[in-house]
């Protein structure tokens, strides 16, 4: 009964949420598009710190702060040096934290949690920011968000159906090696027939290899923050989508992917 009541949650979830996000990235301007990831940013960082610092509100609000102050990086990047102002964020956050109080052990350890939770969903997340912004960039957020999902999907269940071997237990006791094939081929496949759609000119090769890469990295998102509730002893980051938990919940599996395809495009495709 749980599982039919998860199924059914997230189904509606899907159907509320597709054709809003079809929507939103097909047609929203660049500045639409940061504003909404601004907000969804400063969410995740709300989810993170919220882990983390769960009885400690100023570490909570310096952590949140460090965070968005980073995020500028990506954010401005059309208005300032990003390597520069990540350089400066960073040290002024280590100075910061070095004068923080509590004991010193105390002290690196909260900076170490506080700098990766910044980098993590303050830097790494708005990285779909980036990819917006590149060339043919509202045609790639389109492919990698229907090669993750789909991936996603066919995990779910392929787990469900087949899954008995643990992929990670001591991480995320549900996940199965047959529900990371079935991630992996369902990737493939989505990754293929949308570049049909999607793009004029198709290297089978390279839409292969970006959706076995993606799909992998899709998992690992997923798991990176599976880890991160493990060690914090939180089942949920946040109860904002039905069936899905918070938003990081959510967003996991689409921050590796990001922050992969932006490198990928300036590297090979500038």
């Amino acid at each position: 009964m749980p599982v039919d009541a998860n199924l059914s949650s997230r189904v509606l979830t899907a159907a509320l949420g597709v054709p809003l996000l079809v929507l939103f990235v097909g047609w929203s301007p660049s500045w639409l598009f940061a504003a909404v990831f601004f907000v969804l940013t400063v969410g995740a960082l709300h989810e993170y710190f919220t882990m983390v610092f769960p009885n400690h509100s100023a570490d909570r609000r310096l952590g949140i702060g460090f965070g968005i102050c980073l995020s500028g990086a990506i954010f401005l990047n059309e208005h300032v040096n990003s390597l520069l102002w990540l350089d400066l964020v960073v040290l002024i956050g280590f100075c910061i934290y070095t004068f923080s109080g509590g004991a010193l052990p105390d002290r690196l350890k909260r900076l170490a949690i506080s700098l990766l939770g910044a980098v993590y969903a303050g830097y790494f997340l708005p990285h779909w920011v980036l990819l917006f912004r590149s060339p043919g960039g509202r045609t790639w957020v389109f492919w990698v968000l229907i090669v993750i999902m789909v991936g996603d999907t066919m995990a779910y269940f392929t787990g469900r159906r087949f899954g008995a071997r643990k992929l990670a237990p001591e991480i995320s006791p549900g996940k199965t090696v047959a529900g990371a094939w079935g991630y992996v081929f369902g990737a493939v496949v989505a990754g293929w027939l949308s570049a049909v759609i999607l793009f004029d000119s198709i290297n089978w090769l390279e839409i292969s290899i970006l959706s076995v890469v993606l799909s992998v990295l899709g998992q690992l998102g997923d798991l990176f923050e599976s880890w991160i509730k493990r060690v914090f002893a939180v089942k949920d980051s946040g109860h904002l989508l039905p069936g899905h938990g918070g938003l990081l919940d959510r967003l996991d599996s689409l921050i590796f992917p990001a922050v992969f395809t932006t490198a990928y495009l300036q590297a090979f495709h500038r």
